[in-house]
């Protein structure tokens, strides 16, 4: 995965490479959502205050934008192999650092493991374009319907394993299958390797992402996409508390938010794959998205009901524009690139919306101006979407010239004119 173009793989490293893919995104969510459940728990074992804990529950979201700019550029330097084999001991070392009965080792194993997560995320779509280009779709789809079902069982299983084995089980167990995905990718880096070269990449400053139309649309549908997420994740207990629904029956509803997502996960990278254009899809999600966040507005009382059509549209969104990180990239180099750019202001924003609309909903004592500020946010969200839907890959814009200096014998004749 060292050269930027696809090249075709035996069927031995293809089976090894696609039981890589299922350990690596099987690990990309799980040391995220575990640690949720027993917060209370860690917070009185480590004393921490209402501050730590926010800090605590906010630094995975920061590190998956923080640290994803850097992945394209380790894996270019060590190979994408490699890259993603240190991404995953990083996520076991964080793993095992958190169980350390120390407020310090809680801190730093949650950066390192979430950096960890950053750098798999980002390094995904590099693979599935290298090692399986014809299958981009479907693959795309196993890989969030894992993502995002592993964080449901992660979720689901913490506090049982709380209850059976103590706050060290529940957050220790995850160490598992981290360890078993870097056995599997230790092979795959040795062997990436061991790879004939491949030809040194352009310098820097010939061709950047940062220039690309599509790049920036892609990066900006990602960051609105990702923000409506988690500002739904957090929020949306407390705005159906709010309208009368008790503590239980709000915080399932999100988990059916999620729930729904997971067939999705699967079903709309496969669907959208198949098309040329994936405007139609984007027109979907803007309709099941105004539809979710406008009953919010005009009837909570239905909750149940918007939080299925939000899970349809949450759902279908955040996989879609997982997708056009490869459908958008001509090569595995490509992908890697674009997907680092859009995770990392994709993330960042997505960090800053829950305390945003939080903030904001302490402001005006309710949630009818945080839920209209979210209606308009869908408006650039889909223009961007649509943008990034349209047929065509990203193009590295060369530099501008430097204009040339003018000769020293004619700069006094120039200043007598």
């Amino acid at each position: 995965m060292n050269s930027s173009a696809t090249t075709p793989v035996s069927r031995v490293t293809a089976v090894w490479s696609l039981a890589g893919l299922v350990l690596l995104t099987v690990n990309l969510r799980a040391a995220i959502t575990g640690i949720t459940p027993v917060l209370g728990e860690l917070r009185d074992v480590f004393g921490l205050s209402g501050a730590e804990v926010g800090v605590l529950t906010t630094l995975p979201v920061l590190c998956l934008g923080g640290f994803a700019g850097v992945a394209p550029a380790v894996a270019r330097r060590l190979g994408t192999e490699t890259a993603i084999a240190a991404s995953l001991v990083m996520i076991t070392a964080g793993i095992v650092l958190r169980v350390v009965e120390s407020p310090v080792s809680l801190f730093v194993g949650t950066v390192l493991a979430g950096a960890g997560i950053a750098m798999g995320n980002v390094l995904m779509p590099a693979v599935i374009k290298r090692a399986f280009p014809s299958r981009v779709g479907s693959l795309t789809g196993l890989a969030m319907m894992l993502m995002a079902a592993s964080g449901a069982v992660a979720a689901g299983l913490a506090v049982p394993l709380d209850e059976a084995g103590g706050w060290r089980l529940a957050l220790a167990v995850w160490a598992v299958p981290s360890l078993a995905a870097v056995l599997v990718w230790g092979p795959l880096a040795l062997r990436g390797r061991r790879a004939p070269a491949a030809p040194a990449p352009a310098p820097r400053g010939e061709g950047t992402l940062l220039r690309s139309p599509i790049a920036w649309y892609v990066a900006a549908f990602m960051g609105l996409t990702s923000l409506m997420f988690y500002v739904l994740m957090s929020w949306l207990p407390e705005i159906m508390r709010d309208a009368g629904f008790a503590p239980a029956a709000a915080g399932m509803m999100v988990s059916v938010m999620m729930i729904v997502g997971i067939p999705l996960g699967f079903a709309v990278p496969v669907f959208a794959a198949r098309l040329r254009d994936q405007r139609p899809v984007i027109a979907g999600v803007a309709v099941t998205m105004a539809a979710g966040l406008a009953g919010l507005l005009l009837a909570p009382s239905a909750g149940w009901a918007w939080a299925v059509v939000l899970g349809i549209g949450t759902g279908s969104a955040f996989p879609l524009a997982y997708t056009l990180l490869s459908l958008r990239s001509p090569s595995p180099s490509a992908a890697a690139g674009l997907s680092g750019m859009a995770q990392t202001g994709g993330y960042l924003l997505a960090g800053a919306g829950p305390l945003a609309v939080g903030v904001l909903h302490d402001a005006t004592g309710g949630w009818h101006v945080p839920i209209v500020l979210l209606l308009v946010l869908l408006v650039p969200e889909i223009a961007f979407g649509l943008l990034a839907a349209r047929p065509g890959y990203v193009r590295p814009a060369a530099p501008r010239p430097r204009p040339e200096k003018a000769p020293a014998a004619l700069e006094p004749a120039a200043r007598t004119r």
